[in-house]
C-alpha cells in the first residue's frame, strides 16, 4: 500500500500545482480571505455546492466572480431578489404564433459557475427550483427535463438572517450545500492593504482566464484516488454519529442538539478531507485533515435545540466539542 500512497502522492503533486497557481491568481485581486478561497476550490474539487454568510462588504461577490474568471468556464451571476421567479432561474417555454409550438428558453442556471447573490433574499418556490438544479444537476421546463452543463457548481452567498427582507433557507436545501463559510472581518493590516489597493473610482482589474474545466475533472479523479485508513473513517462514522447519539461518547450536549448530521454528511466530510489532503499536497488523508475541514462541513447540519439558543450555543460550539471529545486515530 505504500507504494500506491507514494504513486498517488506524485500524481497529487502534478495537479495540486495547477490549483495552486489558481489560488495565486484569485490571490491577486483579494486581499486575505485565503481560507474563503480554498474552501471554494475544496467545494469545486468534489464537485460539491458551497454557500457562503457573512455580513455585507466581506468581499464575498467579488471573490467568487474572481475565480469564475480564472477559469475558462461559462459563469452567470444571479442576483437574488423577493420577486424573482423560478422561470427567471431555469427558464421558460415561449410561444412561437407562427409555427403554433413552444420552444424553450434556457435560463441562467445553465452556466458551469452559477453565482447565486444573496440567496435567502428570494421565496421559496425559487428555492425549490434551485433544489432540484443543485441535487439532479437538470431543471425541468414544460414537461421536458434538460441536463446542466458539467462542471456544475453553484456558488451562494448570503447575508446573516437577521438582516431585513431575508428568508431563511429551507433545512433541506441548506443540507444540499457541501460547505458553508462564515466569513469574518479581515485583520488590521489586510484593512490597510484593501484601502491602499481599492481605494479608487476604477474598478477592480478582470482576471484571465488560466485553467480549462477538464483541468478540475481530471484533478477530481485525483481527488478520488487520494487515500484513506480505515481508521480514518471510523473516525468519520464516529464524529457524525457524535451528532446523533453524544451521550455514547460522554458528551454532555444531547439536550442542546434537536437533529445530528445525515449520511449526506458522511460523505460531505470523507470527500472534503480528500480535497484538503489534495490542497496539502498529500496523497492520503490526516486527522487533521478531517477536523481542519469538518466545521464547514457540519455547521449547517447540526441544528441547535431551543436549550442551546438559550444558552447562546451555536452549532460551531456544538461541533467543535463534538471534536473535542471523539478520539482521534
Amino acid at each position: 500500500m505504500t507504494v500506491d500512497v507514494q504513486q498517488i502522492s506524485q500524481q497529487v503533486e502534478q495537479e495540486a500545482a495547477v490549483i495552486r497557481s489558481l489560488i495565486a491568481r484569485v490571490g491577486e485581486t483579494i486581499v486575505g480571505q485565503r481560507y474563503m478561497i480554498e474552501r471554494l476550490l475544496v467545494g469545486m474539487l468534489c464537485n460539491g455546492h458551497v454557500l457562503l454568510e457573512g455580513v455585507p462588504g466581506l468581499a464575498k461577490t467579488l471573490t467568487v466572480t474572481s475565480l469564475a474568471n480564472a477559469i475558462h468556464a461559462k459563469f452567470q451571476r444571479i442576483q437574488f431578489t423577493p420577486d424573482l421567479l423560478p422561470a427567471d432561474l431555469v427558464g421558460t417555454l415561449i410561444y412561437n404564433p407562427r409555427e403554433g409550438t413552444f420552444a424553450p428558453r434556457k435560463g441562467p442556471i445553465f452556466a458551469n459557475i452559477v453565482l447565486a447573490d444573496e440567496i435567502n433574499r428570494a421565496p421559496a418556490k425559487v428555492q425549490s427550483a434551485l433544489l432540484e438544479a443543485m441535487q439532479e444537476r437538470q431543471v425541468t421546463i414544460g414537461d421536458e427535463t434538460y441536463p446542466l452543463p458539467e462542471p456544475f457548481l453553484v456558488l451562494a452567498t448570503q447575508n446573516p438572517i437577521e438582516q431585513e427582507g431575508t428568508y431563511p433557507l429551507p433545512e433541506a436545501q441548506v443540507d444540499r450545500f457541501m460547505l458553508k463559510l462564515k466569513i469574518v472581518y479581515p485583520s488590521k493590516a489586510e484593512e490597510r492593504e484593501i484601502l491602499d489597493r481599492m481605494a479608487s473610482t476604477a474598478p477592480p482589474a478582470s482576471l484571465e482566464a488560466m485553467i480549462q474545466p477538464d483541468e478540475i475533472i481530471r484533478a477530481r479523479r485525483v481527488v478520488d484516488q487520494i487515500y484513506i485508513d480505515d481508521k480514518i473513517k471510523d473516525y468519520i462514522v464516529d464524529v457524525i454519529h457524535a451528532s446523533r447519539q453524544p451521550a455514547e461518547y460522554n458528551i454532555d450536549v444531547d439536550r442542546l442538539i434537536e437533529f445530528g448530521a445525515s449520511p449526506r454528511a458522511t460523505i460531505a466530510l470523507t470527500l472534503a478531507s480528500k480535497a484538503h489532503a489534495f490542497l496539502e499536497g498529500r496523497g492520503y488523508v490526516t486527522p487533521h485533515d478531517v477536523k481542519t475541514i469538518g466545521l464547514d462541513v457540519l455547521r449547517h447540519r447540526i441544528v441547535p435545540s431551543y436549550e442551546a439558543e438559550a444558552e447562546e450555543m451555536t452549532s460551531d460550539d456544538l461541533v467543535t466539542e463534538i471534536f473535542n471529545h471523539v478520539p482521534v486515530p
